[in-house]
């Protein structure tokens, strides 16, 4: 995308006069923020500073994604980092940023999900099972081999 198709046009209001142009960083409540670029306008006069700015933007977010890939088996917020890596990727690319749009888009529906009265009773009901099913394999357990420490297996 060039420089010219990340500016905003005017909104216009119900009465069909022309409004003013929405304030940096407000948000229209009827469309998504534009895709593309937010580099500073200095940084996409030079197309060789914009391409430079893009790829120093990538390997920032490819480090990040990177630690967060790190962090899924081990102690971590893994997940949480690799979305902060997109997050950081989706401010110079556009694919970054439908991936963000995508994303948001299936946890609010998993979360509009999951508050559903219906889903709710049927995922307390599971987690009461779960937890039973849980409550007697350890009293068999315990009923056969008795509480032993581990440190005291052998004797």
């Amino acid at each position: 995308m060039n420089a010219e198709s990340d500016e905003r046009r005017p909104r216009a209001t119900a009465a069909g006069d022309r409004a003013e142009a929405p304030a940096p960083g407000e948000r229209t409540t009827d469309r998504p923020p534009a895709l593309g670029s937010r580099a500073p306008h200095f940084i996409k006069r030079s197309r060789a500073l914009h391409i430079s700015w893009q790829a120093g933007v990538f390997v920032v977010g490819l480090a990040v994604v990177v630690a967060g890939v790190i962090m899924l088996p081990l102690p971590g917020p893994g997940w949480l980092v690799i979305f902060a890596g997109m997050a950081i990727w989706a401010t110079e690319f556009v694919w970054a940023q439908l991936v963000l749009r995508w994303t948001r888009r299936k946890v609010t529906e998993a979360a509009q999900r999951a508050l559903d009265p219906a889903v709710r009773r049927r995922n307390i009901a599971l987690t009461v099972t779960g937890l039973a099913v849980a409550g007697v394999l350890v009293g068999v357990y315990l009923s056969r081999y008795g509480l032993t420490m581990p440190w005291n297996a052998r004797r």
